[in-house]
């Protein structure tokens, strides 16, 4: 069971709103760096460690920097993120480039920060060469068709549009290896918020055995395997989150067993975590707005889906609370919506809650990871601000909310008569 908690209190958040308007996000920069620094201990028996953080997820050069401090690199799959990760201070090998459907222009810049690129089509070799020149080190998003699991997020695996199969893999690496490349990595990332601790381990020996195979028929040597990303959040208060000591514990011992006593150690392990690492320690705070009675109990908060569309897009639980009404009974059932012009704008459908109130504040809980990230501008919504809550209670502005001067920018207005 996931209890769902708050790193502030009603007074506090009040008087955070009195500074900064709702709708925000808000994160928990203490939490985040526990998080994190649990996440790198599970794995210290590793020859090197390394958490490549999915900027996708949370696309802000200060929790960048707070990630970066504790180790991590950045996973980056666009040009825009590159950029983020340049400027926050990460380069070289603690990029991990990984796209698909690649400009040239962004293999270019990957090259240029000395990044690792990571391949996901074997047509990717010659497109890369042609464009920007071959890679220090070969790496290649491997895809392994149909297997257990797959979800709604990133599908089952025979149908993503991601990655090599294994016969593209030893084609890939024996190219790569002719022409004179000399360090390789290996990557998969089959399965998103995913909470089963055995899929990790699993995906762990599965690229153990490839490494083995492509090593022996190639006679090449793995510098790292990059497990992915896909840990997932108890989203829902019966949910169970991932147990990072025992998959640390379980991979570890099938290294022991594949890796080491295969004569195939060192071998580095990499992971892309994003979900897990900053999800659960972002909220967003919205105010209630209005209340409307008619086939169903709606509740209207000054946030939209613009700000949150994992539930319109997924159809995902985000678990709500009322401040002030945290002990109160949950004895009427609700819609709770937004006020775009789209009936899915709804972060909760049949939600039972407290007796709610226009003005009460709202706190969306696990919004710290494709949250404001996914946001969008339909129905000119602005986007909101976002805010870091440090370890001493101080509040820091880390991204200022959007007006209609940001919104009107990329226009070209007609002057004068038509």
């Amino acid at each position: 069971m996931a209890k769902k908690t708050l790193p502030f209190t009603k007074e506090q958040i009040e008087d955070i709103i009195k500074k900064y308007p709702t709708p925000f996000h808000v994160y928990d920069e203490g939490a985040m760096r526990e998080n994190a620094r649990r996440l790198v201990k599970a794995f210290s028996w590793a020859p090197l460690f390394r958490e490549y953080f999915a900027v996708k997820a949370a696309p802000n050069p200060h929790l960048l920097k707070i990630l970066n401090q504790e180790g991590f690199g950045a996973d980056c799959s666009s040009m825009a993120e590159l950029v983020l990760a340049e400027r926050t201070g990460i380069t070289g090998e603690m990029i991990m480039f990984t796209s698909n459907d690649t400009p040239a222009e962004e293999f270019v810049k990957a090259l240029e920060l000395g990044a690792i690129i990571n391949l996901d089509d074997i047509t990717h070799i010659s497109y890369l060469e042609k464009n920007a020149g071959l890679p220090e080190i070969g790496c290649f998003r491997y895809n392994p068709g149909p297997l257990r699991g797959g979800n709604a997020i990133i599908g089952t695996p025979e149908e993503a549009k991601y990655g090599f199969t294994r016969e593209q893999l030893f084609e890939g690496y024996r190219l790569l290896r002719d022409k004179g490349v000399r360090r390789f990595g290996l990557h998969t990332m089959i399965a998103s918020n995913e909470l089963d601790n055995r899929y990790f381990v699993d995906t762990a020996r599965m690229l153990f055995d490839l490494v083995r195979d492509i090593s022996k028929e190639l006679d090449i040597s793995f510098e790292f395997v990059n497990l992915g990303g896909g840990f997932g959040i108890p989203y829902r208060p019966e949910d169970s989150a991932v147990d990072i000591e025992f998959i640390g514990d379980e991979i570890g011992k099938a290294y022991d067993e594949l890796i080491r006593k295969k004569g195939l150690h060192p071998l580095n392990i990499y992971m892309e975590s994003g979900r897990m690492i900053t999800g659960p320690y972002g909220y967003l705070v919205s105010r209630v707005l209005h209340k409307k009675n008619t086939y169903k109990n709606y509740i209207g908060l000054d946030a939209s889906m613009a700000n949150l569309m994992r539930p319109a897009l997924y159809g995902a639980y985000h678990h709500i609370t009322v401040m002030g009404r945290e002990n109160e009974p949950a004895v009427r059932e609700y819609d709770v919506t937004g006020s775009l012009c789209e009936n899915n704008d709804k972060f909760a459908i049949n939600r039972m809650l407290p007796e709610v109130e226009i003005g009460d504040i709202v706190v969306i809980h696990d919004a710290g990871a494709h949250g404001h990230a996914m946001g969008f501008n339909y129905n000119g919504k602005l986007r909101s601000s976002e805010l870091l809550l440090r370890p001493d209670g101080t509040v820091e502005l880390i991204r200022r909310a959007e007006t209609l001067d940001d919104y009107f920018a990329t226009l070209e207005f007609p002057v004068g008569k038509r």
